[in-house]
């Protein structure tokens, strides 16, 4: 099966079935992940972009990593470094990108709708890296992976997101996700934390931690995101960690056999306790890193299929 869409923008535009097809693909490139020779040729003698608006170490460096293990030249872009300090508009960057022939655009972009501007513009394949508040669908689809491996399936778990829901592009793209494949979500904040239309979203909502955890399988810690608050959202620190930051006490509130997540980078005494964090029967943080990588590479190789592109260049005839 192939993606019917030429760019990735978020989990909200993808079906179930499509959603399937990453992952299946990415259970292939786990494996020749783990090979000694790792470096296929796929996508050879195409280019992949990265083009991040944002300081990002995890999921740049994933999708480098994914590019050049599919034989993709790749060119990292940082705008900070760049030409958009200088007065560049996305449409620039676009007619820029165009002239260079590249094949696939990978963009992170602190505003909302900003990856969808820039990919009504050039001719290219677009990857949405994150943008701003909106979505990041390849974490969803990372999470999701790791969840399905653990557990060897998505449908009927009860999946608990807590912390900085409100600035979380990546909890929106993982309720989206974990809805379309039938896992019961839930989120737990403080209010101050909790965007107004979230239930709407499809989750239950909780400002407890021991009604929030019950039952849990996974629970998915989120990254307080200060860079993203403007004004006070939380007291302290502490006081947020002591009601809301997840440590042996409130993990017993859920399943025995419940696992750990967290989509990185982890403020240890904050959103979670090292010593849950470090705990290697329950936390899958690490092996999410990993997995990005294998996700990442079934997206490209996915969006770069000469096929699927020829079949959409017809269709818009």
């Amino acid at each position: 099966m192939l993606l019917e869409h030429r760019h990735l923008l978020g989990i909200a535009e993808l079906n179930a079935g499509e959603i399937n097809t990453i992952l299946d693909l990415a259970e292939n490139y786990i494996e020749m992940n783990r090979e000694p020779q790792r470096k296929g040729n796929r996508l050879k003698g195409r280019t992949v972009v990265n083009l991040f608006f944002e300081v990002s170490t995890r999921t740049r460096a994933s999708f480098e990593l994914a590019a050049m293990r599919l034989g993709a030249d790749v060119i990292n872009m940082d705008a900070e470094a760049s030409s958009f300090r200088k007065g560049e508009t996305l449409i620039d960057t676009a007619m820029t990108l165009n002239a260079m022939h590249i094949d696939v655009l990978v963009v992170r972009h602190p505003a909302s709708g900003a990856v969808k501007l820039l990919s009504d513009k050039v001719n290219c394949s677009v990857i949405n890296a994150g943008d701003g508040q909106h979505e990041h669908p390849t974490q969803a689809l990372l999470d999701a992976l790791a969840m399905r491996r653990r557990k060897k399936k998505l449908e009927g778990l009860n999946v608990v997101i807590c912390g900085d829901v409100l600035h979380s592009r990546v909890a929106r793209s993982n309720i989206f996700l974990l809805n379309k494949l039938g896992a019961q979500v839930r989120v737990v904040a403080p209010y101050t934390l909790l965007p107004r239309d979230v239930a709407q979203l499809g989750c239950e909502v909780h400002t407890r931690m021991e009604t929030g955890l019950k039952n849990a399988d996974i629970i998915m810690m989120l990254r307080l995101q200060k860079e993203r608050m403007e004004g006070a959202f939380i007291p302290s620190a502490r006081e947020y960690f002591h009601f809301f930051g997840l440590d042996r006490k409130k993990l017993a509130y859920a399943k025995p056999d419940a696992l750990i997540m967290h989509p990185g980078p982890m403020n240890r005494g904050v959103e979670i306790d090292s010593e849950v964090a470090d705990d290697i029967q329950r936390s899958m943080i690490l092996e999410q890193v990993e997995l990005g990588v294998a996700v990442r590479m079934a997206c490209l190789d996915l969006l770069s299929r000469p096929l699927q592109r020829a079949g959409l260049a017809e269709a818009a005839q």
